[in-house]
């Protein structure tokens, strides 16, 4: 896949990904009350606004302030940039793994910036599940991240299949 296709996969996936997670924090912030829960599909979806200091599913909120920035900041801008690279550099990545990783690093990047506009703090307010069965609290970048990874993980096993 040559440089430009690479950037245009990469730009549109990125785009689309970062406008929906921002628009759908906008929306959080501005018409959920913080803590407050709504009941959708029979409890199947719940609609709850919390400012999330820690990382998926808030783990290592209870950390200390350097600490978060250390590994939450420093750290993931690090990852980012390295995965950016690495999509750019990589010779060996089909559309199928650049839109997979495009997924990733847009999820990341979008909780990123949030985290650096909302002292520290991710917006999520999503949650699903049946009775007391349910996911953590998460946002659309984490939806993202995680069908990224998803994607990643089904093209490395077709990759061995057809090996």
């Amino acid at each position: 896949m040559s440089f430009v296709a690479k950037f245009r996969v990469i730009f549109i996936v990125s785009l689309l990904s970062i406008l929906l997670d921002q628009l759908s924090k906008w929306w959080a912030s501005h018409y959920l009350t913080y803590g407050s829960a709504t009941s959708y599909f029979a409890d199947i979806l719940r609609i709850v606004y919390v400012e999330n200091t820690g990382a998926f599913l808030g783990l290592g909120s209870g950390m200390s302030e350097s600490a978060k920035f250390w590994i939450f900041v420093a750290a993931v801008g690090v990852v980012l940039l390295a995965l950016v690279v690495f999509m750019f550099k990589s010779s060996e990545q089909n559309t199928y793994s650049i839109v997979s990783l495009s997924l990733i690093f847009s999820g990341g990047l979008s909780n990123f910036y949030d985290r650096a506009m909302n002292n520290g703090a991710v917006i999520d307010f999503l949650n699903m599940g049946f009775g007391s069965l349910r996911t953590g609290i998460f946002n659309v970048a984490d939806m993202a991240i995680m069908l990224g990874v998803v994607m990643l993980l089904f093209a490395k096993s077709e990759v061995k299949k057809a090996e």
